[in-house]
């Protein structure tokens, strides 16, 4: 019996030191596949079909819905999956959606950090897209590092990070700003 229990474990220890040694041209093959857990362990709290509202000082600023809220930092701070963002203006007035595949909500910070093909669409025919945007809800303002598309119904604009007010009227692109519109020529 104890013969078969040491050949069991030499032979396993042989398999293994033959996994470990180094191929022909000196270089050890390691296949190693990273996993996405689709639920964190670590999220204090799950929540499915995840709901708030964007107030400030008692008026709604907006409706924040999500897919999946991952709870963290005592609920303070929210991972979300397929964000969709309503945004009303201070008399009730729906005037824009935002979307994202995945977003960080801080409680604290009042600030949606938004990722993966970020879109706002306002209801006087703006669209903004970029991959990252951040709405900040205490400063009023949607900012980004990313680059982003902003197209309006008579011109469009792109370049590398930016600043504005939630209905794009304070715009200002930070780097690499590039503009196109029709330009009328007159004739005689």
């Amino acid at each position: 019996m104890k013969w078969r229990t040491t050949a069991a474990l030499s032979l396993s220890a042989l398999v293994l030191s033959a996994a470990a040694c180094p191929n022909a041209k000196g270089k050890t093959q390691v296949k190693a596949k990273a996993t996405k857990t689709a639920i964190p362990d670590s999220a204090d709290q799950i929540i499915f079909g995840f709901r708030t509202f964007l107030t400030d000082q008692g008026i709604s600023k907006g409706v924040l819905l999500a897919d999946t809220a991952m709870s963290y930092d005592d609920a303070t701070r929210m991972e979300l999956r397929r964000v969709n963002v309503t945004f009303y203006t201070t008399v009730g007035i729906r005037d824009g959606v935002l979307t994202a595949k995945a977003g960080t909500y801080n409680l604290r910070l009042s600030r949606l950090d938004a990722r993966g093909d970020v879109v706002v669409v306002r209801d006087d025919g703006k669209r903004l897209s970029s991959q990252q945007l951040v709405y900040d809800q205490v400063r009023n303002q949607i900012f980004t590092d990313s680059t982003f598309v902003l197209n309006e119904p008579s011109r469009t604009f792109t370049g590398l990070g930016f600043e504005s007010d939630p209905q794009l009227t304070k715009f200002r692109c930070l780097r690499n700003c590039k503009g196109l519109a029709p330009v009328k020529i007159p004739t005689k």
